[in-house]
């Protein structure tokens, strides 16, 4: 049974003995070989790729070789599962990109959210009665939002990378014209949403060869695919945004009830944004900030977390005050937050120590708090097939990233002659406030839709820094995405390693439905008895949780370690 997390919490100090830690960490990295991450000098000397499918590992150390940086690679691998993982992302999504550039240490995250259409309305998947028209806004063209990956792929290239953007592209170009071989997983969504993606000729050519559904090892190619990619190498940003292939995705969209435009197209853009910074005992992290959510869900858990002295609690106790500072970090999430740029976030306030002051102290130790008694939206499961890969470089340049399609293939449609297959994010809005998405998730009018503006996300890449090290996390899992981080944040700061890190078992509260669902092996009978007895519900899930990828740079003995979420078959860890 792969072990639950146990945490051991660093109390803050002021400034002095901070200065006393730096001082103490040069002196043992001058004696012992580890390294400091006050000093301008430190750089692990190795690097490591974290992601779910080989080919996608091998494009990244492939670009590191060519003499490539971390950057470089990231877009290297972010297209390859493009590619070999179509059932999680792909151009025709967005994502999160978050960057460290270790010359200066500016971090940065690369917004490359959908947005949704210019004819996009508030009320346009609902019915004559006001009440939402089932699947409307997952099956099908019209919940695609304008993609923002191609856009990202060559933002990060041009101003980060050191390669041209064709010599990065081309493990990528080479595995959609070559093929690759069909695997468990991906056929596993096929079987999903086999009747709606059989409705789309150009998708039955590509995933149903022969008009038959894939057995392990049958080769996927896709042509068209390549040659988009092939023209996005060539033409940057306007080759994919304006011109042809524009007019080809529009055309095809629109053609099949979606609401695409070359406006749409032509006024895209990926926006550089400062990620949450959060303080935590003597760790530092820093995560995807809006429109992420994880960002803001993280500082107001962890906040609360961080007025308890869980080393003194019992393992029944760290799990109750975990979950009930979920509880609360996911109420926030439902009530206030959505696309900055859209929206008057109160981000401040709800960041802010004094705000998680007030939450601690409603928590009841010997009790849970219904949700029904929080105030908040009145209630009426975001996607696993996400995708999420970690990267170090020698330098220690950095790049978490997740990015997604949603659901199982998206909206189960591609665009006649691009091989891209479509998102279907616009699910990811509140369609009618206090009415849950697909993932269970409710939001209020602050994710409300509206035409240019980003859906509220779950996509949480996150840096750890500590006086151990850097840690490099992230993982799909929809709703989870961000209990999953939260947990292998602590874990981390608790001094696991990475394999246990990405194999422990996890649980998970976002406020409703009111229960904690959990993998199975999550809570020992002794604990998930303590839990129940304080009123929590137990719900275990049929299925595992996440697809965590980690890579760890340990200041003590400069290690560099990487561990891919033993959940998923297909999964590459590699440290060159």
């Amino acid at each position: 049974m792969a072990p639950t997390p146990v945490w051991r919490r660093t109390p803050r100090f002021g400034g002095a003995w901070r200065l006393g830690v730096a001082a103490l960490l040069f002196a043992v990295a001058a004696c012992s070989g580890a390294v400091s991450p006050d000093r301008g000098d430190a750089r692990p000397g190795q690097a490591a790729i974290a992601s779910p499918h080989p080919l996608a590992t091998r494009a990244g150390q492939e670009v590191l070789e060519a003499g490539g940086n971390a950057f470089d690679a990231a877009v290297a691998v972010s297209a390859a599962l493009a590619v070999v993982e179509p059932f999680g992302s792909g151009i025709g999504g967005g994502g999160f990109f978050l960057l460290h550039r270790a010359e200066d240490g500016h971090q940065v995250m690369v917004d490359a959210r959908e947005t949704a259409p210019g004819e996009a309305t508030r009320d346009m998947y609902l019915d004559d009665d006001g009440q939402p028209i089932p699947r409307l806004s997952q099956d099908g063209a019209l919940a695609a939002g304008i993609p923002g990956l191609p856009a990202a792929l060559v933002h990060i290239s041009e101003r980060y990378g050191r390669l041209p953007l064709a010599d990065v592209l081309a493990p990528a170009i080479r595995h959609a014209e070559d093929g690759f071989e069909a695997y468990e997983r991906m056929i596993l969504g096929l079987r999903f949403k086999e009747d709606l993606m059989r409705e789309s000729d150009a998708v039955s050519a590509v995933f149903f060869p022969e008009g038959r559904m894939p057995e392990p090892g049958d080769l996927i190619r896709q042509t068209d695919l390549a040659q988009t990619l092939r023209t996005l190498a060539r033409d940057g940003h306007d080759g994919f945004y304006r011109g042809p292939l524009a007019e080809t995705l529009v055309e095809g969209v629109r053609a099949k009830g979606g609401i695409w435009s070359l406006e749409d197209f032509a006024e895209y853009r990926v926006i550089e944004r400062a990620p949450d910074v959060i303080e935590y005992g003597d760790a530092r992290i820093v995560a995807a900030s809006l429109p992420s959510s994880g960002g803001v869900v993280l500082s107001i858990v962890l906040n609360i977390l961080d007025g308890f002295d869980l080393d003194a609690l019992s393992e029944p106790e760290r799990h109750h005050l975990v979950i009930e500072a979920m509880r609360r970090g996911y109420r926030d999430r439902a009530l206030y937050l959505g696309d900055p740029d859209f929206t008057d976030i109160p981000h401040a306030r709800l960041t802010h120590p004094l705000y998680a002051a007030g939450l601690r102290a409603a928590i009841r130790r010997d009790r849970a708090m219904p949700s029904d008694l929080l105030p908040g939206i009145a209630a009426g499961d975001e996607s696993p097939q996400t995708t999420h890969y970690s990267v170090i470089d020698a330098d220690g340049n950095r790049v978490a990233t997740t990015q997604t399609l949603n659901f199982w293939y998206g909206a189960g449609v591609m665009a006649p002659g691009t091989g891209v297959m479509l998102n279907n994010e616009m699910d990811d809005f509140s369609t009618k406030p206090g009415v849950p998405d697909g993932f269970d998730l409710v939001t209020a009018e602050a994710n409300a839709i509206a035409p240019g503006k980003r859906m509220l996300s779950s996509m949480t890449p996150t840096f750890v820094e500590s006086p151990r090290g850097v840690a490099i996390l992230g993982t799909p899992g929809g709703s989870r995405i961000i209990t999953m981080v939260l947990l292998g944040t602590l874990a981390f700061l608790d001094g696991r390693d990475a394999d246990e890190i990405v194999a422990m078992r996890r649980y998970h509260h976002q406020y409703l439905p009111d229960r904690v669902s959990h993998e199975r092996g999550a809570f020992s009978e002794e604990i998930a008895t303590a839990l129940e007895a304080k009123g929590h519900e137990l719900a275990e899930s049929g299925r595992d949780f996440g697809n965590l990828q980690l890579v760890m740079w340990e200041y003590n003995g400069n290690r560099v370690s990487a561990a891919s979420d033993p959940r998923n078959e297909s999964g590459d860890a590699q440290v060159y």
